[in-house]
């Protein structure tokens, strides 16, 4: 009999989750692609896991999982791993950016797994649990820059342990959806399009379409959505902004139209979002 569970925490920019397998899981039928960027420490047992390739992981290996990138766990023995999951576009980009090195490399064909030296494990262990009770603590003005310092070194401790490609490794360029989601990534906060997307991958818009559709379900107008609406979850939840002002931050210039996309999106009005959280947090 199988048995999992799940413990998650978090909203915005950074969640956290623990989950501990016992006996074997069916692969899904077809593979699934995540609105967030991912790491997966595994901790204990075994899994093995199809993402650009077959991988067999084990205690101290890390699967990288850049936004929108097709994976699926084949099968998992006793596995407990820690996640954690980024909205890059609701990071400080600016500081964080060279941290996110492993998600790049792996969107440019390095491999998806890094191994953490076992000197290191309990350390990161460590990083992953105090992260996970910061982001159901009460808040403080402290909050952010806490949560943002564990992401960081989080991250860190993966990008030490990632070996750098080898002069000449590395592929050629990007792949035509990996160089389309990073680049919606880093700029779905402005006035962007299908059009802008095409045209800095160099493409034509129905080609991107295509191409984005088939390798992870959504359209490019989609994953601009996703990453609108992620960091329009985390200002309604970190700050007392109006909604106008939340929704001119994340792109959209009409608060009518930022409120039903949000709806559309999560079910509730932005206003009816905050309520909802500042409840559970009371």
């Amino acid at each position: 009999m199988n048995r999992t569970s799940w413990e998650v925490t978090g909203h915005g920019a950074a969640v956290v989750a623990h989950r501990a397998v016992a006996c074997t899981e069916k692969a899904p039928s077809r593979p699934a692609t995540h609105e967030h960027a991912v790491l997966c420490f595994y901790v204990g047992g075994s899994a093995i896991v199809e993402q650009r390739g077959r991988h067999t992981l084990g205690a101290g290996d890390v699967l990288v999982i850049p936004a929108g990138e097709p994976h699926r766990v084949l099968t998992t023995q006793s596995a407990e791993l820690w996640g954690l999951g980024l909205c890059i576009p609701c990071l400080p980009s600016q500081e964080l950016k060279p941290l996110l090195a492993p998600f790049e490399r792996v969107r440019s064909g390095g491999s998806a797994v890094v191994t953490v030296p076992s000197g290191r494990h309990e350390h990161l262990v460590g990083l992953f649990r105090e992260l996970g009770r910061e982001t159901i603590a009460p808040p403080s003005p402290a909050s952010k820059l806490v949560v943002q310092s564990l992401v960081a070194l989080i991250l860190a401790e993966v990008l030490r342990a990632q070996p750098f490609p080898a002069p000449g490794a590395a592929s050629a360029g990007p792949p035509l959806v990996a160089e389309a989601l990073d680049y919606i990534e880093k700029h779905c906060m402005q006035p962007i399009s299908l059009a802008d997307v095409a045209a800095a991958v160099r493409r034509s818009p129905a080609h991107v379409t295509t191409a984005l559709r088939r390798a992870t379900g959504k359209t490019a107008g989609e994953w601009i959505v996703a990453g609108r609406v992620a960091e329009a979850e985390r200002l309604l939840v970190s700050s007392d902004e109006r909604i106008d002002i939340v929704a001119e931050r994340v792109g959209y210039a009409d608060p009518t139209h930022f409120i039903r996309i949000f709806r559309r999106a999560r079910g509730m009005t932005p206003a009816a979002f905050r309520a909802a959280h500042r409840r559970g947090a009371s």
